[in-house]
């Protein structure tokens, strides 16, 4: 049984740092693009960042892009979302994701093979 657990999400203030962890299980870690997304209150579930099984390629939202950093730790099995200098407009449920298959759909939550159940981040003004 495939399992993503996320873990790290909290109440911080505008401006400061949180990591986001995802450590799986039931899978071959090492065979998944791995994936950040995340959830606000009455919105829909949009792409935050992204990171390639083969090659560490990234990507990233463009909302986040230059203040979150993702990276993989295949002995570990475990993904991490760095987020710096984060402002209340981060508030939201962070999923983690796992696709196995095409890397150039990675940004589309459709296209995600397994999702963690989240974690919620709030930033305070």
């Amino acid at each position: 049984q495939v399992q993503l657990v996320e873990s790290g999400g909290g109440l911080v203030q505008a401006g400061d740092s949180l990591r986001l962890s995802c450590a799986a299980s039931g899978l071959t870690f090492s065979n998944y693009h791995m994936g950040w997304f995340r959830q606000a209150p009455g919105k829909e579930r949009e792409f935050v960042a992204a990171i390639n099984r083969d090659n560490g390629n990234t990507v990233y939202a463009d909302s986040v892009k230059g203040r979150f950093t993702i990276h993989r730790e295949n002995a570990k099995n475990t993904v991490y979302l760095q987020m710096n200098s984060v402002k209340p407009e981060d508030t939201a449920v962070y999923y983690c994701a796992a696709e196995w298959g095409s890397w150039f759909r990675i940004t589309a939550a459709g296209n995600m093979d397994y999702w963690g159940k989240g974690t919620l981040v709030t930033v305070s003004s």
